[in-house]
């Protein structure tokens, strides 16, 4: 008896794992952490690479970094977008492809710091009413009485640190007037600042002080994309985080909806669970494209 021909596997054995979904985001701030969590607490079938700005490593981007699927630049922000290629470059001219992109670059201050804010309270976005509410319960503990708190900021920015602070027993002071420094309070003191003073030599006096200075929006990226945006600064965007371009999305303080930075309107983590939910249905209905 001929010994049998070995056999020949099919074409199909051949072929190659088809390729996965790319996600990129370009920021690393606490929507963009946010947004990695919840693809990943989502289950998402991909690669997720995060365009860092910061050269250190925080704790918080380490625990991500730790993640399968997870890949962190550190250093590397994003400075163009090829929408048409859909390739992401660099500040130092490393490329990324994607197959869908999402800015979270957050905002910046309008103005320079005021001498000795690093002892006052701020407030940017809804995230930061949390934050003001801790605060705020310590000092009322060790005062054993309701704090005056001195508000600093006019906009948006000021009215909802406002309503924080109100709803919080604070009896707040509010000055349109930017102040020249910030008053410490005794060393020891857990208190985080006394009270402002100003560049004629005049003073506020209270038990805390929240900054709520004006932010723009870090929407650089926007021109190289072609992307839209406001008339007062952010990439506008959709109901479901979706810019004027196909594949980009914006989420954070860098996205502005009806007019309004987002930060201000939307929490983080509730943003990034439904940018998430968006992104998932999208890489699974869209072509993925194949690897550069």
């Amino acid at each position: 008896m001929s010994a049998s021909a070995p056999s020949t596997p099919s074409s199909a054995s051949f072929q190659a794992s088809p390729p996965v979904p790319r996600v990129v985001i370009a920021g690393a701030g606490p929507a963009a952490r946010a947004l990695v969590s919840k693809l990943d607490g989502s289950r998402f079938a991909g690669s997720i690479t995060v365009l860092s700005n910061r050269d250190d490593a925080p704790s918080e981007l380490l625990e991500l970094a730790a993640l399968p699927q997870v890949s962190i630049r550190f250093g590397q922000p994003a400075s163009f977008i090829d929408a048409a290629n859909r390739v992401v470059t660099t500040s130092d001219g490393m490329e990324f492809s994607y197959d869908q992109l999402v800015i979270a670059t957050g905002s910046a201050p309008a103005l320079s710091p005021v001498d000795g804010a690093g002892r006052c309270l701020s407030y940017s976005t809804i995230d930061d009413a949390a934050r003001i509410g801790d605060a705020v319960k310590e000092v009322t503990r060790v005062l054993g009485r309701r704090p005056l708190g001195i508000l600093v900021g006019t906009g948006p920015e000021a009215g909802q640190a406002e309503a924080v602070l109100r709803a919080r027993g604070v009896r707040p002071v509010r000055t349109t007037l930017r102040p020249a420094a910030v008053v410490p309070t005794l060393a020891g003191s857990v208190l985080p600042a006394a009270g402002i003073v100003f560049d004629d030599g005049s003073s506020m006096n209270g038990d805390l002080v929240v900054l709520a200075e004006e932010r723009v929006a870090r929407d650089g990226l926007a021109a190289s994309a072609g992307l839209e945006t406001a008339a007062n600064g952010g990439i506008v965007i959709g109901q479901d985080f979706r810019t004027s371009v196909p594949g980009i999305w914006a989420i954070g303080d860098a996205a502005s909806y009806d007019g309004v930075r987002l930060g201000l309107l939307v929490a983080s983590g509730s943003a990034a669970g439904a940018c998430a939910a968006q992104l998932m249905q999208a890489t699974l209905q869209a072509p993925v494209q194949a690897a550069a």
